[in-house]
């Protein structure tokens, strides 16, 4: 078979099959009277390995390997293989995630892309100072893409720079607590405590209601952080999880704090003032306990607080009788 008919059967060119001869992997066996090549049908197999083993991502020189030596192995060179295809794989999707976030700040010009891909770099840089020089210069003109600064807040050890990002995030617009969400979805729970963190300093119904579904979150510390952020905008949900923080001693002034606030809405004033009182008398039985649930309760006005804060008055633990005694003669100096 001439080289023109092997070209059309195999759907190699006649210059990569010249290529081949070239390089030694397949020769043709005869020539024509007139001197062109002639290809039997053991030329035209070998062609259809050739083609077969570079489908594989095998380099020409690798094809020869295969074909030639009788103690060439394929198992180390498939591994080989699919590494560089992994990476290869890898290097896509950064790229493909790179040119989506350039297009989602929908760049006026060159120098606006020019400009989101530098802060893209500086976002990912090893130097703290420059993360956090482009967390504070993203709110412009042309602001960082808010996937990349959603990823960037998830994965921040450094506080002043978590701090920074989470500024420019809760001023990047919509979109952010969807994709925080999907952060609190993460098997660490350090991801998911800075989801929380970051979703507290977005002022948005949609926050809120992510919010809502940390409290229900396996780790003790990111349903405290989602119960404070939860209680300064005034969420009832909250206050179950205020309640353990200050019988647990943990960030029980802020707890305590917040519960304040909160009962300054007539609507949530008795609620409050009733879990702290049926707290008191059902499981708590530590002193020191006791004694912060009284002080919270102190701070909580109208009549359910006062009428509990008579009882414990009287309380069988003194200092709890002593503190409630006192924040008496403070509500009702008379």
């Amino acid at each position: 078979m001439l080289i023109g008919d092997v070209a059309r059967r195999s759907g190699v060119s006649a210059r990569m099959l010249r290529h081949y001869e070239s390089l030694g992997l397949v020769r043709p066996t005869g020539r024509t009277g007139t001197g062109y090549r002639e290809y039997s049908g053991d030329d035209i197999r070998r062609i259809f390995h050739i083609e077969s083993l570079r489908s594989l991502g095998l380099s020409l020189r690798d094809v020869g390997r295969a074909l030639e030596d009788p103690n060439f192995t394929p198992a180390g060179l498939v591994d080989d293989l699919i590494r560089q295809t992994r990476d290869r794989i890898a290097g896509e999707v950064e790229l493909l995630t790179r040119l989506r976030r350039i297009g989602a700040v929908d760049p006026a010009d060159w120098a606006d892309v020019l400009q989101v891909v530098a802060l893209l770099h500086a976002l990912g840089s090893e130097n703290a100072g420059k993360r956090q020089r482009a967390a504070l210069s993203s709110v412009g003109d042309v602001p960082v893409p808010v996937e990349a600064l959603v990823e960037a807040v998830l994965s921040e050890a450094d506080p002043n720079v978590a701090g920074a990002l989470r500024w420019a995030l809760a001023r990047s617009g919509g979109g952010a607590a969807a994709l925080l969400a999907e952060g609190l979805g993460a098997p660490a729970a350090e991801v998911r405590k800075r989801a929380v963190q970051a979703l507290a300093e977005i002022p948005s119904g949609a926050a809120t209601a992510v919010l809502r579904d940390a409290l229900a979150d396996a780790d003790a510390e990111v349903r405290r952080y989602a119960a404070l952020a939860l209680g300064t905008r005034g969420v009832a949900e909250a206050v179950p999880t205020l309640i353990e923080m200050i019988v647990e001693e943990t960030n029980d002034a802020d707890a305590a704090d917040t519960l304040s606030a909160m009962a300054t809405d007539p609507a949530l004033t008795d609620p409050i003032a009733a879990r702290l009182v049926d707290r008191l008398g059902h499981g708590v039985t530590d002193p020191s306990a006791r004694q912060r649930l009284t002080q919270a309760l102190a701070d909580i006005p109208g009549d359910t607080a006062s009428g509990a804060l008579q009882e414990l008055a009287h309380d069988a633990d003194r200092a709890v009788a002593l503190t409630a005694t006192y924040v008496l003669t403070l509500r009702d100096p008379r």
